[in-house]
């Protein structure tokens, strides 16, 4: 070897440094702490208009929660009295001792209004969680098991063309006005609409590859289901939950509206709204409306907002 070589191999051997391997390291390299569920909340927290609703909401629940047990709250059944006429406080203006009046018989309208909103927040939730339950496990065998749907098709055809009106009427009329009886008149055909969108929902992605593969592995059609469909309608099932609360609230205001809903000793927006309804034309009596009103409508917006936030936030495109 001449001494060139012998230069030019030194000065290669210089220049390079032979890697160790670390098999710690190659682990830590290949590791990733993406959570769905956490980059679903980063990206809803982004949404300020949405965390504004519901800090929102969480302060009107909590409220409607705590207010019996805050000094000085009133029965919202009880009717007051005035001690020098023997008449009752009929259609009090809002004042220092009756936060937001009385109504026609001389109940205080504050004590009924977080009443009601805790009778309406309890009826939408049991309502728009068994419409969700029963709508995704009907929607999605019949979107995904061949053999079930045109049987369901049929049935989904027949129940949908009853007017709901004409089960409302019926179930008051069979069973005692209650809130177990609107809990079932609501739900008995409530979950349809769910159904439907799922299973069209589960059509859209059940001949997939990883669909396929796992037919052909023989993975049970339970599994598939709750493994490799349902977790990508996560998005749309949050959205039509969110969205189903306002609407059973909407649909109680409607059955009080035309007589079928709750009874009058158990407040609820929608007998508030009805009974403020009856006096909009009488402009000092107005304040009946629109407090229950009020309420019915921030918890309407509320619900919206979230919904369709946190709907963008489940989505995995939207997370980085």
């Amino acid at each position: 070897m001449s001494v060139n070589d012998t230069i030019n191999a030194i000065d290669e051997q210089s220049l390079f440094e032979i890697a160790q391997y670390d098999a710690e390291e190659a682990e830590r390299g290949g590791y990733s702490d993406y959570s769905y569920w956490r980059s679903t909340l980063r990206v809803f927290m982004k949404n300020k208009i949405a965390v504004l609703a519901l800090l929102v909401m969480v302060v009107l629940l909590t409220f409607t929660v705590i207010q019996p047990y805050l000094p000085n709250q009133k029965d919202p059944n009880f009717i007051h009295i005035d001690q020098s006429t023997g008449r009752q406080l009929r259609n009090v203006q809002p004042n220092e001792e009756f936060r937001f009046g009385t109504n026609s018989i001389g109940q205080d309208l504050w004590a009924r209004i977080w009443r009601g909103t805790r009778t309406s927040m309890l009826l939408a939730l049991f309502v728009a969680t068994i419409r969700v339950i029963v709508g995704i496990t009907v929607g999605a065998l019949w979107g995904y098991v061949r053999k079930l749907d045109r049987f369901m098709t049929e049935v989904y055809n027949v129940l949908a063309n009853v007017p709901t009106t004409i089960v409302y009427t019926l179930f008051a009329y069979i069973l005692r006005p209650s809130l177990r009886t609107m809990i079932i008149a609501m739900t008995v055909l409530g979950w349809l609409p769910m159904s439907r969108f799922i299973r069209n929902q589960v059509v859209i992605i059940r001949d997939r590859e990883y669909n396929l593969a796992s037919r052909c592995l023989g993975t049970p059609t339970s599994r598939i289901i709750t493994r490799n469909v349902l977790p990508y309608l996560v998005s749309v099932i949050m959205l039509q939950f969110a969205l189903a609360i306002p609407l059973v609230i909407a649909g109680e205001v409607f059955l009080s509206y035309i007589g079928l809903g709750l009874p009058l000793y158990m407040p609820s927006l929608g007998n508030l709204v009805n009974e403020g309804r009856q006096l909009m034309m009488i402009r000092t009596l107005r304040y009946q409306l629109i407090y229950p009103s009020t309420i019915l409508s921030i918890i309407t917006i509320s619900f919206y907002i979230m919904g369709n936030a946190f709907s963008d936030a489940a989505d995995p495109r939207t997370h980085v």
